[in-house]
């Protein structure tokens, strides 16, 4: 009926930019006006929005509902961004929504309603949404996003002053955590102690009097304590404070040295707020070494209370440092263990182990010795070093020993859980471990991590990714982690946040951009870029397991059959201890389309413990796999539901 007066939800949108393209660039201009079109209509036709009209490069569109508005925003921004993650030729929009009366007449509409919505439109940024106070107080308590308000200004022509409010994208705000922004006093990072020893051979007591702190501050609630494997690669690093600040998303950052000689020790420690730059707290330490467990609780308790805010018990449960040993020298020996225990050659492992059984020889009540050999032993099984199903069994024998001994160990429960995760043991044992180890200690990233693994098998897909990126907060430059949370990203169909966390990492972990860079080309039929990016990997690391699985399965992809047996033969001559060996083999043979080998392969991996179960139920490129009745059958021997309960 003409002249109807409604009460709508009104959304306006425009390209960013249009306008000089065309001038420029008119043919450009053009198709991405198309692509434009194209990605939002989908989501009104979704979310109910009802498109008035086109407006050169703008979509004027009506809601009955705020929240389907709001909602509808969201999802087209991040259709865009995933669209632009991959290409050159970029689109952007802005969006603004008001609710209010409108008049419907001859098929448009017309009144206050629709200038706001056109008014707030221009105040977002491209890739951005503002809504007006209108709209906010619809949809305030039912959206999972930040509304910010956004400072006051004039809207042209609109007589009645009117709050804006920013919608902050989920993408946005790990932006804003990470990179901008006054950060986070409570976000603290210790990075490694400088050794200024006469012998440099000390530099793992350094390493270790770093280690210590984080450990100290990590169990006072409250506290995000970057770990270990993010802060140690500011070692040897000339960076200024506000830069690691920023890498690292922290407000906070402890810095010192030490010098050991003889039965002496002297530590210089000072706590920097990042965003002033200011010292907050500095100190000297001259001690025995006898006294070394003392001066790590003085630092720990004084670093806690530097802090702004700081309350008595954040000081008190800082000065508790984890001391589950008397013996100096066995401390020493567990010391050099922890060095060690983190390289990826076999040697060193090896050499960890002595250390570590020296000191349980010395203290046979060291629960952190115990269960440094139990990680040590995970980690020669998956790298190939050692059978696998005996280094699952020999790190659980000593993950066990040191829970004997503290059952409160937290580094022990997510260990255990790891090795439940290698082993196939029931989701509930790796679970209920990893869960223990962060209630133990809400820092510990790595069990984020193994609880993260376990949420796909069970179809959780968003709990997946949540889990690792707490992880990825809390240990953000961790290998293993970028590498996992890659994999979720892609297989979640978050192609944006994949691309963008490639970016951001290349530098860090160039193989594992590469691989996964390799695998986002093929799932998207680009198979040239894919080829370009086994170049690289092989110019890299070309034994890496996942280097010759991308050179074998794009040369089976290509009916290059020769090639892709040459890589099978290599791959089970120089992988014959890992799981690489049958699981990579066999996702060979799917892309050549030996689905029998293939699955024979899957099956012996299953049986030993080595099967790429979320890949085969989750990744594109075995999706094929996923329709052929074998596949559940292999997935029920390591316990796992195909397909999974929602």
């Amino acid at each position: 009926m003409e002249g109807e007066r409604r009460l709508e939800a009104i959304m306006f949108t425009d390209m960013v930019g249009y306008t000089a393209l065309s001038q420029s660039n008119e043919p450009l201009a053009l198709r991405l006006l198309g692509k434009h079109r194209e990605l939002v209509r989908p989501a009104l036709a979704k979310h109910r929005g009802r498109e008035i009209k086109t407006i050169g490069d703008a979509f004027l569109v009506e809601f009955d509902s705020a929240l389907d508005a709001v909602n509808c925003a969201v999802e087209v921004q991040e259709a865009i961004r995933s669209y632009n993650a991959g290409t050159i030729d970029k689109v952007a929009i802005r969006v603004g929504i008001h609710v209010g009366d409108v008049v419907h007449q001859q098929g448009d509409v017309y009144g206050d309603a629709v200038n706001i919505a056109s008014r707030i439109e221009p105040l977002a940024v491209g890739g951005g949404i503002c809504i007006s106070e209108q709209t906010y107080d619809q949809v305030r308590n039912k959206v999972p996003f930040r509304l910010v308000k956004m400072d006051s200004r004039e809207l042209k022509n609109v007589s009645i002053p009117i709050d804006v409010y920013k919608v902050e994208l989920p993408w946005e705000g790990a932006t804003r955590k990470m990179e901008t922004g006054p950060l986070p006093a409570d976000r603290i990072a210790v990075l490694p102690f400088v050794n200024i020893s006469p012998d440099p051979a000390d530099e793992y007591f350094a390493d270790g009097m770093t280690e210590e702190l984080i450990t100290s501050l990590s169990l006072v609630k409250g506290l995000k304590v970057i770990a270990r494997t993010s802060v140690m690669n500011y070692k040897r690093k000339e960076k200024n404070i506000s830069e690691i600040g920023r890498e690292l998303g922290v407000g906070t950052i402890v810095e010192g040295s030490i010098r050991k000689a003889m039965d002496r020790i002297r530590v210089t420690v000072q706590v920097i707020d990042v965003n002033s730059e200011e010292h907050l707290w500095a100190s000297n330490y001259d001690a025995k070494l006898d006294d070394v467990f003392s001066v790590q609780s003085d630092i720990a308790g004084k670093v806690a209370g530097s802090l702004p805010g700081a309350l008595p018990t954040m000081v008190k449960a800082a000065s508790v440092v984890t001391k589950d040993t008397e013996d100096v020298n066995a401390y020493m020996n567990y010391l050099q263990g922890r060095e060690l225990m983190y390289d990826k050659l076999e040697a060193p492992l090896r050499q960890s182990l002595q250390f570590f059984e020296h000191a349980v020889e010395r203290d046979p009540k060291f629960a952190r010795a115990y269960a440094g050999m139990a990680q040590t032993y995970a980690s020669l099984g998956l790298a190939g070093f050692m059978p696998w199903r005996d280094s699952i069994d020999t790190a659980r024998a000593f993950v066990d020993k040191a829970l004997v001994v503290n059952p409160n160990l937290s580094e022990a429960h997510s260990i255990r859980s790891l090795l439940a995760y290698m082993a196939d043991e029931p989701f509930e044992v790796m679970s209920g471990e990893a869960q223990k180890a962060i209630e133990l200690n809400p820092n510990e990233a790595q069990a984020y991590l193994q609880l993260g693994q376990v949420m796909p098998l069970l179809g959780k897909l968003q709990e997946w990714v949540r889990l690792l990126e707490m992880a990825y907060q809390l240990d953000p430059l961790s290998p293993r982690i970028i590498e996992l949370l890659s994999g979720a990203y892609l297989y979640s169909g978050r192609d944006a946040d994949l691309l963008g966390l490639l970016r951001r990492t290349v530098h860090l972990q160039p193989l594992n951009s590469h691989r996964w860079m390799w695998t986002f080309y093929v799932i998207k039929g680009n198979l040239e870029e894919a080829a370009k990016e086994v170049a690289e990997l092989e110019s890299l690391e070309p034994t890496w397991e996942f280097t010759m699985m991308s050179k074998g399965y794009l040369a089976g992809m290509k009916g290059d059959r020769k090639t892709a047996e040459e890589v099978i033969a290599s791959l089970e001559q120089t992988h014959m201890l890992g799981w690489a060996r049958s699981s990579i083999a066999g996702l060979i043979y799917f892309a050549m389309g030996d689905m029998d080998i293939f699955f024979d392969k899957m099956r012996l991996a299953a049986e030993e413990h080595t099967l790429r179960a979320t890949d085969l139920m989750y990744s594109p490129l075995f999706a094929k796999a996923r329709s052929d009745p074998r596949l559940p059958a292999i997935l029920a021997l390591g316990g796992i539901k195909y397909p999974p309960s929602q």
